[in-house]
């Protein structure tokens, strides 16, 4: 019999001033004077900070130096293989939350089985499965004391649980649900089904990255809700940690998730204050002292900027992509953008028409990526 999944919470004062310090971090980064270098600077950050907080709630002993060495130089430490694994695995999860979220493909069963696949395997994209969920039961014990911390839904309710998720995901978009309450339902239910014997929690917290990043709250991927959730590990837990009991059917399955809500929201706007306040640090120091061509720049150039740090040229199709609009209205855009001195053409081929930075917004621009 299908099951519908329907979340029990309010919006209250608490949550909703979260939302609205959310609200302002995002129109105000957006506007900030900040090159394409400073951007690669702090994303590159991010996405270290991003991976060794998620794989360190796990109880992965890796710092975030040897990470950085581990996935940027190919720097093994004896001892350490199922660790590297884990870190590997995650990072290579990252990059397929990028490609889907370029690729436009929205949350399925099958990206959630792929992004899964990628968290318990090191291996690359070429070796992606579709990890089956878990058959039998689970228990989540307490490893100092060994007393049963959670009992998931029996293995016979994953798939019409996981359903009914997917199927909401799908609601969500024309229903009012604020995108940050929408990840932190999305991160609380995918956790409380458990659906597989290992890799939940890495999985569900690669989900809520997707999802807030599909809805524009990427922040030009600058920020780490991972990081958040470790600085206090018992307060995560207690906050995930919603019912009178540890059994998924003795409550735990229509409890009210206010309470998880309210703490997400707020670690999503303490995330996004931190990087506000790193932003401008780093906008406002000489060495990125580029504020005069910056801020001549309109909401939209600013925002097609981030194409050129993976890229020297651009399409058409490239704006269209990041700026959400119709191939036609692209097209347009980037002629007008040519006209108007931000853009120059590399190849006037009408298929494939190129574009790069103009001379005057690359010298006002020094540090940036090509």
């Amino acid at each position: 019999m299908p099951i519908k999944f329907s979340p029990k919470y309010k919006i209250n004062n608490q949550i909703a001033k979260a939302l609205m310090r959310i609200e302002a971090v995002k129109e105000t980064i957006v506007l900030l004077p900040i090159t394409p270098q400073v951007i690669k600077n702090l994303r590159k950050t991010a996405r270290l900070q991003t991976t060794h907080y998620s794989t360190m709630i796990e109880g992965n002993r890796l710092d975030q130096d040897q990470i950085q060495n581990l996935v940027e130089h190919d720097q093994h430490i004896t001892g350490r293989e199922r660790d590297e694994r884990e870190v590997i695995g995650y990072f290579n999860a990252l990059d397929e939350v990028d490609r889907i979220i370029k690729q436009g493909e929205s949350i399925s069963e099958k990206v959630i089985k792929r992004l899964h696949c990628l968290v318990m395997n090191s291996g690359k994209r070429s070796r992606i499965k579709y990890t089956p969920y878990r058959d039998g039961q689970n228990v989540i014990k307490d490893g100092r004391t060994g007393e049963i911390v959670y009992m998931p839904p029996e293995a016979k309710d994953v798939d019409p649980l996981m359903k009914s998720l997917v199927d909401w995901l799908d609601n969500c978009k024309g229903n009012g649900i604020p995108t940050p309450v929408s990840a932190s339902i999305l991160h609380y239910q995918f956790a409380t089904i458990h659906p597989y014997y290992d890799g939940n929690g890495r999985t569900a917290r690669l989900l809520t990255t997707l999802l807030l990043h599909q809805d524009g709250y990427d922040l030009k991927g600058l920020y780490s809700l991972e990081e958040y959730y470790a600085k206090d590990l018992n307060r995560y837990y207690n906050a995930i940690s919603i019912g009178p009991s540890h059994n998924y059917y003795m409550g735990r399955q229509d409890a009210d998730i206010t309470e998880w809500i309210e703490y997400f929201c707020e670690g999503m706007a303490q995330a996004f204050e931190k990087v506000k306040d790193q932003a401008q640090l780093a906008s406002s120091s000489k060495e990125h002292d580029k504020t005069s061509i910056l801020k001549k720049l309109n909401k939209r150039q600013k925002i097609v900027l981030e194409l050129f740090q993976e890229s020297e040229e651009i399409t058409a199709s490239d704006v269209g992509s990041i700026l959400k609009l119709k191939p036609r209205t692209a097209r347009n855009i980037c002629s007008s953008w040519v006209e108007s001195g931000f853009l120059m053409v590399t190849d006037s081929s009408k298929k494939a028409r190129k574009y790069k930075l103009s001379s005057d917004i690359c010298n006002g621009l020094k540090d940036r990526v090509t």
